[in-house]
């Protein structure tokens, strides 16, 4: 009986070390493609859809920005083009530009490294906490926030602002915009489909409380990036 029992706990054991090997080999074997892919994607052509300062980006590279140190990418706004170089795994989703073809001729071969300077890395965008305004008459919700993410419109004049509204589609609050980096410049041109977008921006000085009352506008503010989420 005793020897029965021993041959029985060897034979579990065994199982539940061959089910976890199982597993192991088949979530290296789930993660093995993927990164195989990353490493593979050296190439991308097509039509260049959105270009501004370093930045490009074609509806064939979906999710990536291919970024072009020391080119003005707005000279590429249009064409087809056949651009090699290699994803960042350190600041997805940047695909670093080797060269650039058009028109059967090289237009660009880099010679400059990546620096991140204005471009917003996807672990610091993660941790951004959204902003909810319910009210113009509310500093206490947007007051020492710092950096923040806030659902709105973009409204372009004289002035830039960020318009709010309500559940109802009625304007609620407008946030002055001071500046906008080329990056968030590059990203509301990819977006320019959409009527609302998530902005990503560092929170200023509060309008005073009259003048809120009459236009609206709650704080001042600089853009440092957008995005649909």
């Amino acid at each position: 009986m005793h020897s029965s029992k021993k041959t029985a706990i060897l034979i579990l054991s065994l199982a539940i070390l061959v089910a976890f090997a199982g597993t192991v080999a088949c979530q290296k074997k789930a993660e093995t493609p993927a990164a195989e892919a990353v490493k593979a994607v050296t190439e991308f052509e097509g039509v260049v859809r959105a270009a501004l300062g370093r930045y490009m980006y074609l509806s064939t590279a979906q999710g990536f920005d291919i970024v072009l140190p020391g080119l003005d990418a707005a000279t590429m706004m249009g064409k087809t083009i056949k651009v090699k170089g290699n994803l960042l795994a350190d600041h997805p989703p940047v695909f670093l530009a080797d060269t650039v073809e058009s028109g059967g001729q090289t237009v660009y071969t880099r010679s400059q490294d990546f620096k991140a300077e204005d471009f917003v890395d996807m672990k610091v965008r993660e941790a951004v906490k959204p902003l909810a305004v319910t009210g113009i008459g509310k500093p206490e919700e947007w007051e020492g926030k710092g950096e923040i993410k806030i659902y709105g419109t973009l409204q372009k004049g004289d002035v830039n602002y960020i318009v709010l509204s309500d559940d109802k589609g009625k304007d609620l609050a407008k946030i002055i915009i001071d500046s906008t980096t080329i990056y968030a410049n590059y990203y509301v041109q990819k977006l320019r489909l959409f009527d609302k977008f998530w902005f990503y921006l560092n929170v200023k000085d509060s309008v005073d409380k009259k003048i809120r009352t009459k236009t609206k506008e709650i704080f001042h503010a600089d853009v440092v990036g957008a995005g649909l989420y």
